[in-house]
């Protein structure tokens, strides 16, 4: 379940996933034949289409979010299997040979291009990849449908209305929405994305983790959730990139020494939306408890306008810092990069320009 947010301004779009198992209060929906489905305290998220449809759905992630949601689809497997080849294939790629009796998945280690029932199998195993959880299913699902948005966007799907309508009217006899959004209020929204590139278009999983009572089902992680659904309600203007005063963006590396899985991932990702030039991340063994800020010959500016982002940062020079590049490393104290608001980089988000391979530090 994904619930798609964007900006005024069509330059930003955050794919939000809600994890099937996760626990939450299910208020009384009404049915289509008027009668009334009771609600409960705590259920399992993928109960509520169940009770009363993907409105009692809507309800549910409305009430829990404190979000209104405009519009709703449901794509049945038919509709993304069309998708899919629309597109051309979407490029995926295994790290080992993948056998999936239940999906019907069998790939061989390495890259490929997925169409049709192939594509259908790849984001519905779950018993082939991993430890088989629905968080690493979903994980890989945000990387598939960031892929298919890249493919899409290279194709120039959204720029050209003629094949955009052709892909709407090819799909729209598998969709069920709402009555206001009508294939002609898709193409509307569609082409106000046009601006969107795949840098911009994020995919992360609501902050969450293994419920207390039960390490099979799925819990709000707290605060964390709430303060990502309040970005999400403010973010009713695109906001500029952060800059510190006199701020001159260079290349800067990143490295995770926080012991964190994913820091250097998320920094970049907020350091790249600042206007620096990311030239790197990777993983260190050390764990200092300061975030140190180290720069090559000519590039101290730039590491003291990076310092005004990270707070507590120290500065140093370092001659084996290649020359003009800044390295960042981030330490176990690390609090956070700032910025100038907008919905804030969540640790594990991924983008549709990421490489369908990239390992993240």
């Amino acid at each position: 379940m994904v619930l798609l947010h964007l900006s005024p301004d069509g330059g930003q779009a955050i794919a939000v996933s809600f994890p099937r198992d996760l626990m939450v209060p299910i208020p009384a929906c009404t049915r289509r034949d008027g009668t009334k489905a009771p609600g409960s305290r705590a259920a399992m998220l993928n109960e509520a289409i169940g009770r009363a449809g993907p409105t009692c759905t809507v309800n549910t992630v409305e009430q829990l979010t404190k979000i209104h949601i405009d519009h709703f689809v449901q794509v049945d497997f038919t509709g993304f299997k069309r998708i899919a080849i629309a597109v051309g294939g979407v490029p995926v790629c295994v790290t080992g040979d993948v056998h999936d009796k239940d999906s019907g998945l069998n790939l061989a280690k390495g890259s490929h291009r997925l169409k049709g029932e192939q594509a259908l199998a790849y984001v519905r195993s779950r018993k082939g990849f991993g430890n088989r959880s629905d968080t690493e299913r979903i994980t890989r699902q945000q990387h598939f449908f960031g892929a298919l948005a890249k493919e899409a966007m290279s194709r120039g799907v959204l720029t050209d209305p003629g094949r955009l309508n052709a892909l709407l009217n090819a799909t729209a006899q598998s969709l069920t929405t709402d009555k206001g959004l009508t294939v002609a209020e898709m193409l509307k929204l569609a082409q106000g994305m046009r601006g969107l590139d795949a840098g911009k278009l994020r995919f992360v999983t609501v902050p969450s983790g293994a419920h207390p009572l039960d390490r099979n089902r799925v819990a709000l992680t707290q605060p964390a959730a709430d303060e990502f659904f309040d970005a999400l309600r403010r973010d009713v203007v695109a906001q500029a990139p952060a800059k510190a005063p006199g701020a001159r963006p260079g290349k800067v590396r990143v490295f995770n020494a926080s012991g964190v899985e994913g820091r250097a991932a998320q920094v970049a990702a907020q350091l790249g939306d600042a206007g620096w030039q990311v030239a790197g991340v990777g993983n260190l063994g050390s764990r200092p408890r300061a975030t140190h800020i180290r720069y090559g010959t000519g590039a101290e500016p730039q590491a003291r306008a990076l310092a005004g982002l990270v707070p507590g940062a120290r500065v140093a020079s370092r001659a084996r810092t290649a020359p003009g590049v800044v390295d960042l490393v981030v330490g176990t104290g690390f609090t956070r990069v700032r910025t100038s608001g907008g919905v804030p980089v969540q640790r594990g988000e991924s983008r549709a320009s990421d490489q369908v391979c990239e390992r993240v530090a």
